[in-house]
C-alpha cells in the first residue's frame, strides 16, 4: 500500500466568493498503522478526506494538487477505475450516517447486493454485536439507532477487505462500550489488511488508538508524529499549545 497526499490548496467558492480553506497538505501513510488527524469542529477535516477520492462537489470546491495511490494519481483516474478504487481499495465511514443509506430500502437490500456470502455477513454481524441477519435485514435505516447505523456502516466498509479505511468522527454516535468495540476492530484490521486514517476531535480516542497523530489548524496540517511524542508533557513539546487551545473547547 502506498498512499501519498500532495495538495497545494483547496478552494471553496460560495455566495461570499472564493477562498483557500486548506493549504500545503503533505503526508504519506505506511502499511499497518492507524493515523489520526485531530482538528476542531469546522477545521476542514471532512473536506480534506473527501478530496482524496474526488468526492467533493466540483461546483463548490477546486483542489490543486495530487493524491497518489500505489503510484496512480487518483485525480487522473477514469471513472471506472475510480469506482473500483472506492468500492474495494479505499473505503470510507462518513459521519453523516443519514446519507449512508436510502431510507426507502430495507437493510436487506444492502446485505444482498454486497456480493458477499451470507456466512461472512453473519460473522461480521456477530463481530459488531449487531442483531442477527433475519432481524436486522427487515429494518430500514431510520428504524435503528445512530450507534447501530455507525456499526452497520463499519461492517460494510470492512467487507471487501480494503487496503485503506478512512473514518470521519467514528465515535460521534456510539457509547463507551461500542467505542471499545471499534478500537478492537480497527486494531484487528491493520494486522491483516492495511492502514486506517481517522479524522476526529475526540482527543481521548485518538490517544488510545493511534500510532501517529497530526493536527489540522488554520487550514494547515502538521507533520505526523508518534502518539507518545504528541502527548508528551514538556515545555518543548511543539504540540502542547494546540492541545491546550483544543481542550478548552471540549
Amino acid at each position: 500500500m502506498n498512499f501519498r497526499v500532495d495538495i497545494k490548496k483547496i478552494i471553496l467558492t460560495d455566495q461570499t466568493g472564493s477562498r483557500d480553506i486548506l493549504k500545503n497538505i503533505n503526508f504519506k501513510l505506511e502499511y499497518g498503522n492507524i493515523y489520526t488527524i485531530l482538528g476542531k469542529n469546522g477545521s476542514g477535516k471532512s473536506t480534506l478526506i473527501k478530496s482524496f477520492t474526488t468526492l467533493l462537489d466540483k461546483k463548490a470546491y477546486q483542489v490543486d494538487g495530487s493524491v497518489f495511490w500505489n503510484e496512480e494519481n487518483i485525480f487522473l483516474m477514469n471513472y471506472e477505475r475510480l469506482i473500483k478504487l472506492r468500492q474495494k481499495e479505499i473505503r470510507y465511514v462518513l459521519q453523516d450516517l443519514t446519507n449512508n443509506f436510502d431510507p426507502l430500502k430495507k437493510l436487506k437490500y444492502y446485505f444482498d447486493s454486497s456480493g458477499f456470502k451470507q456466512d461472512i455477513i453473519f460473522e461480521q454481524l456477530k463481530n459488531f454485536l449487531l442483531p442477527d441477519y433475519n432481524t436486522i435485514s427487515r429494518l430500514h435505516s431510520y428504524e435503528i439507532s445512530g450507534g447501530m447505523a455507525q456499526r452497520v456502516s463499519f461492517l460494510f466498509a470492512l467487507l471487501p477487505n480494503p487496503q485503506l479505511l478512512i473514518l470521519d468522527e467514528p465515535t460521534s454516535a456510539v457509547d463507551y462500550t461500542n467505542v471499545n468495540l471499534i478500537k478492537l476492530q480497527l486494531k484487528d484490521f491493520v494486522k491483516d489488511n492495511g492502514s486506517v486514517l481517522i479524522v476526529t476531535q475526540d482527543v481521548n480516542f485518538a490517544k488510545d488508538i493511534s500510532d501517529k497523530i497530526a493536527f489540522l489548524d488554520n487550514g494547515s496540517l502538521s507533520e505526523f508524529t508518534t502518539t507518545n511524542l504528541f502527548f508528551r508533557e514538556s515545555e518543548e513539546n511543539v504540540y502542547s499549545g494546540f492541545l491546550k487551545s483544543f481542550n478548552e473547547l471540549q
